[in-house]
């Protein structure tokens, strides 16, 4: 028995891929972390983007959010410092403009495998530091078969989307709890994070929602004395 941590994420976000490490470093620093389950649930924050191969992901912000292009860059420049202490490269000037559907299919396909975080971490990195097409299917088979997934059938997954009512599901159940954006952390259905706060969030809440959730486990005893949680 674990307690579930739920996060919404689209592969193309940065926030998503410099949240998802602040997060597994305050899981790293938790003492009860075996007993913690994590779950990726899809999310697009762009579900009409047509892929582009031809454009800059600087030109493309620029186009869909109005900024200017200079604005874009620099935005896109401050991600680098955040990324750093983290270990992350943001390569945008890489960045392929890609819608990230079939990639979120990829990752309820490695679900099934047991391995929806390592297909993450690839992802992510395949498409803000190396400046992969996620859209492609032979890239995403590529990378599946890298972290170790057995590939058998998953070119007909992405060309079929096999997994559309699931990611689907995950979107709508989004809409219904109110999740406008992402990161989006939910602990225990009864805590949330929002966005990619820094690690000693993510730390508190891991504390006080497994404080939670061993009140109704009393079977289970916190390792730390200092989890804490009185409800309401």
């Amino acid at each position: 028995m674990k307690m579930k941590i739920e996060i919404w994420s689209d592969v193309v976000c940065p926030f998503c891929y410099l949240g998802k490490h602040k997060f597994e470093n305050a899981l790293a620093q938790f003492a009860d972390r075996d007993n913690i389950e994590v779950e990726w649930k899809s999310f697009q924050l762009n579900p009409g983007l047509v892929t582009d191969t031809t454009i800059s992901i600087h030109q493309y912000l620029s186009d869909i959010k109005g900024y200017p292009l200079d604005q874009a860059l620099k935005m896109n420049e401050r991600f680098l410092a955040s990324g750093k202490p983290y270990g992350l490269e943001y390569n945008f000037d890489k960045v392929v403009v890609a819608n990230s559907y079939k990639a979120q299919n990829l990752i309820h396909f490695a679900k099934h495998q047991g391995k929806q975080n390592e297909i993450e971490e690839r992802l992510f990195e395949a498409y803000f530091t190396e400046g992969k097409n996620i859209d492609d299917s032979s890239i995403l088979v590529l990378l599946a078969t890298e972290i170790g997934l057995d590939v058998e059938g998953l070119e007909q997954v992405l060309k079929n989307k096999t997994y559309d009512d699931q990611v689907q599901k995950d979107i709508d159940e989004a809409s219904q709890l109110g999740i406008h954006g992402v990161p989006f952390f939910v602990f225990n259905r009864q805590f949330a994070v929002n966005g990619a706060q820094e690690t000693s969030v993510f730390l508190d809440t891991l504390k006080k929602s497994y404080a939670a959730w061993c009140l109704v486990h009393p079977e289970i005893k916190p390792t730390a004395p200092s989890y804490s949680y009185k409800p309401s």
